[in-house]
């Protein structure tokens, strides 16, 4: 199959401008992402989408592939679908499934592509993958910045929020604190599919995409990780990342 990985990311972030070149290590925090998701054996390709020539420029000067896009979009899912076109245009090959990787995911790995994908492989009905993975602290599970999820008993997103859900304020304190990991596989012709219908309206209120899908009556397939990711959203996010990253075992294998 032709599974390729996409990473979009842009200067403008509203919370945290400029992250994707913000430097972790020696490296910007986009090389990071593209250079680990690369390792993964299930993908035919790893490309960086952005609509800005200094992450474009930096990324080929260090050999990874990137696509410029347009600087219109707002939702990730519509510069990884607009990536993807020109990237089957480009080769003369269609995708199969496209990976998304966030640009602010530093610490994903091989292993959380590969689960990912894996899950996917395993049921052709499936036609969308989110990982997901415990949060540690209240403190995590109550930052709007985390997304959190809840799912059925079959590991299928019941909804996504920024709050914390469940609630711990009802039955008991403890609960399940799950976060959604960006890094999601979708069938390619769902991601046309996707982009194709309009925002929905709880999709608004949460500013998550994947509201979209559960809005319309289809599934997430939600797979759950062990290990630890920390997502950058803010600069004390990169700071905590810094930290985390400092003994981290894949950043010699392409750190040189």
């Amino acid at each position: 199959m032709n599974i390729i990985a996409i990473i979009p990311a842009r200067m403008g972030s509203s919370r945290f401008p400029d992250k994707p070149m913000k430097d972790i290590h020696g490296m910007p925090m986009i090389g990071h992402v593209a250079l680990r998701t690369a390792m993964s054996k299930n993908l035919s390709a790893t490309y960086v989408a952005t609509c800005d020539t200094v992450i474009k420029d930096w990324c080929e000067a260090n050999n990874i592939k990137a696509i410029m896009t347009k600087d219109t979009h707002t939702r990730c899912t519509d510069r990884t679908a607009e990536a993807m076109l020109k990237i089957e245009q480009e080769t003369g090959k269609k995708a199969d499934i496209v990976v998304m990787v966030q640009g602010d995911e530093p610490m994903v790995t091989p292993q959380m592509i590969d689960a990912a994908i894996d899950a996917m492989l395993s049921n052709p009905e499936i036609k969308v993958v989110n990982l997901m993975a415990e949060m540690k602290t209240v403190e995590e599970f109550e930052d709007p910045n985390e997304v959190k999820v809840v799912t059925d008993l079959q590991n299928n997103a019941l909804y996504f929020s920024r709050e914390p859900i469940p609630s711990r304020k009802k039955g008991t304190t403890i609960v399940p604190m799950q976060k959604q990991v960006c890094i999601i596989p979708f069938r390619r012709d769902y991601l046309l599919e996707f982009n194709s219908l309009p925002e929905a309206p709880l999709e608004i209120i949460e500013s998550v995409d994947m509201m979209r899908i559960l809005e319309n009556g289809e599934k997430v397939k939600m797979v759950p990780i062990t290990e630890s990711s920390l997502s950058v959203d803010t600069p004390s996010d990169l700071e905590r990342v810094k930290l985390a990253m400092k003994n981290d075992k894949l950043m010699p294998l392409y750190l040189k």
